[in-house]
């Protein structure tokens, strides 16, 4: 089909003239038939964001994708070009890619005209049919819609009055494509008001023209609910215009968020190669987000991008790399000491309300960290507060966190240090008495490195719970017993 280079040989060739609505609509609709996946590398929205999508898609809509930071909604935009054609004729030399037997703009009608079959065609790839803008407040009309070409009039010697010194904007030249307009509430309302008759009626006026062109684009559109109250909002004769608004959400589950991470994560060849880490680590990781989510301290409204659990995970590899590095180690994995590099990913993911301004980011963020531990803690050992004699008196049996608890309370203490050599870790935590045990007990199968996380973990998990105390130091992590630490602290 694209070996056809004149309008005469597409009007004898098969080729059938669709709109771009139709063209989505009928693509999908095979995919979907043929058990083709629609929206690859989209997590967490199966059966939410995706059929809402494909209903708009099958109604032919402009749809609003509206929803907090972080949750793939223009990357679901960019997915929909999948959906269209892999190549489209136009008449060549068009600004606005006319369709050969549609054409709407001067150009391509008067070409036309004047050379009939002869017209030259050419094939525009679905890669191309996709504009997208960020909506900014210094956006003109003329950016969207166009202006006057007064360069253009002078050169062709053209007066004023005639279309051909109109001067295109963005949306007219994504004729036929999908145009995606991100953040629309950062927009201003006046240029909000230039997209109406677009929309509805397909008119254009640009300087007192008034042009007739009915322009077939796809239009989605992005925003933030809290932008609504922040930065501006989104005018209601144009919010009536956009047939589908469709509800993003952030992952519902763990799983869902693991997997999603684990896909965006950029990790360094050298890092995967020389750097282990455990499902453990990676759920401690996930679940501050999750902590972050629900956080007294965190403005909800927000939000807490999945870009947050991203950056942590890159962070974690890095900080054990450095410590391979720096120790002159061939190969080690990612230690609950190495957690504490992640702290830069946090604080600059996460926006403060007035109480959690007065804790500081950091601190904030030490605290997520901390309540991640603790929540993760009771998948892998037993609660701890279950053992509290007060809460729980019909629990008789002994808690399995006595003997260590005890070797604290008899005056000992384990310093981490965050450079610590792999084989000086495994030595420090095997003479904490019971640690090894504990382990065993629910883990008989963990050997090596993955046992000495498991210990380095219960430690964290304790201090966690308040049964040792855990004190952070800018090279090292501190373990000794709860009322000693109290007592030094004064």
């Amino acid at each position: 089909m694209v070996d056809i280079q004149t309008l005469g040989e597409l009007r004898a060739s098969a080729y059938v003239s669709r709109s771009i609505k139709e063209e989505l609509r009928e693509n999908l609709i095979r995919k979907m038939q043929s058990g083709e996946e629609r929206f690859p590398g989209i997590i967490g929205y199966e059966d939410s964001v995706i059929p809402d999508t494909e209903r708009a898609i099958l109604s032919r809509h402009n749809i609003l994708l509206l929803g907090l930071r972080g949750q793939a909604k223009t990357r679901m935009a960019r997915l929909m070009v999948d959906l269209l054609d892999e190549y489209i004729p136009y008449v060549e030399g068009s600004e606005i890619h006319d369709d050969p037997f549609h054409p709407i703009s001067s150009f391509a009608r008067n070409l036309i005209e004047e050379k009939g079959d002869e017209t030259p065609i050419a094939w525009l790839h679905r890669s191309e049919r996709y504009g997208e803008k960020l909506a900014t407040p210094d956006v003109s009309v003329a950016d969207l819609i166009g202006d006057i070409d007064p360069v253009k009039a002078a050169n062709l010697r053209l007066s004023f009055s005639d279309e051909r010194v109109i001067h295109y904007g963005i949306i007219p030249r994504s004729n036929r494509c999908i145009f995606v307009i991100n953040e629309l509430p950062d927009l201003q309302a006046r240029i909000q008001v230039s997209l109406f008759n677009i929309l509805q009626e397909g008119d254009i006026q640009i300087r007192g023209f008034k042009l007739r062109m009915p322009l077939d684009i796809a239009f989605v559109f992005t925003a933030n609910p809290e932008d609504y109250t922040n930065r501006g909002s989104i005018v209601t004769p144009l919010k009536d215009r956009i047939e589908s608004q469709i509800l993003t959400h952030y992952p519902k589950s763990m799983e869902a968020a693991l997997s999603i991470t684990a896909q965006e994560a950029r990790v360094h060849d050298a890092q995967s190669r020389t750097i282990e880490h455990s499902d453990l680590v990676t759920r401690i990781i996930e679940q501050i987000a999750f902590e972050a989510r629900s956080s007294e301290f965190v403005d909800q409204k927000s939000g807490v991008s999945a870009r947050l659990t991203i950056a942590a995970l890159e962070n974690a590899y890095s900080a054990a790399e450095r410590r391979v590095i720096l120790n002159k180690e061939k190969s080690s994995m990612i230690w609950m000491s190495d957690l504490q590099g992640i702290i830069p990913a946090i604080t600059g993911k996460i926006e403060l309300v007035y109480e959690g301004e007065q804790e500081g980011p950091y601190q904030v963020s030490v605290n997520l960290l901390e309540r991640s531990i603790r929540s993760v803690f009771v998948q892998y050992f037993p609660d701890p507060e279950d053992f509290k004699k007060k809460k729980n008196k019909e629990v008789q049996e002994e808690s399995p966190y006595k003997r260590i608890i005890s070797w604290f309370d008899s005056g000992n203490q384990a310093n981490v240090l965050f450079q610590l050599k792999d084989s000086e870790r495994q030595k420090l935590l095997n003479v904490i008495d019971g640690l090894s045990d504990i382990v065993l007990k629910y883990y008989p199968k963990a050997s090596g490195k993955q046992k000495v996380l498991l210990m380095e973990f219960v430690l964290y998990g304790l201090s966690a719970y308040s049964l040792i105390s855990k004190k952070l130091f800018s090279e090292k992590v501190e373990f000794r017993d709860l009322m000693g630490s109290m007592f030094s602290d004064q």
